[in-house]
């Protein structure tokens, strides 16, 4: 199955950049970098000094994806811009990259094992 902004919640999110868009607790919103590791409940993000780990519950989440994935067509809760630039903006962020897709996913829809979550269906490598 491949990566796409409709699939994404079905596959491993290990290596890919990603942003905290809203959280219950407001000392995350705008945590990013790329996630290293992902539990049941926490996806653990690297930036440039530090990782955090990011409890899912409560969190809303923005996934960027690259090359064909971005090229495919936009589906709901994708955009070429990040949320933020489309509302507003936040200083010190870079514009959007051609051939990105921005996707946001409630935290909820993690909220399982990675392993399970991949091998349900599809032609996941995982099974």
């Amino acid at each position: 199955m491949p990566l796409t902004p409709e699939t994404l919640t079905r596959h491993e999110l290990n290596g890919l950049p990603v942003r905290v868009a809203d959280a219950a607790n407001a000392d995350l919103v705008g945590i990013e970098g790329r996630v290293v590791a992902e539990t049941q409940g926490t996806v653990s993000v690297a930036s440039a000094d530090r990782v955090r780990q990011v409890p899912k519950q409560g969190t809303t989440f923005e996934f960027a994806l690259t090359d064909e994935s971005a090229d495919l067509a936009k589906g709901s809760g994708t955009a070429s811009k990040r949320g933020s630039e489309t509302a507003g903006g936040r200083s010190g962020q870079s514009g959007p990259c051609e051939g990105v897709a921005y996707v946001t996913v409630d935290g909820a829809r993690l909220l399982s094992r990675p392993e399970l979550r991949t091998e349900k269906a599809g032609d996941s490598q995982w099974q």
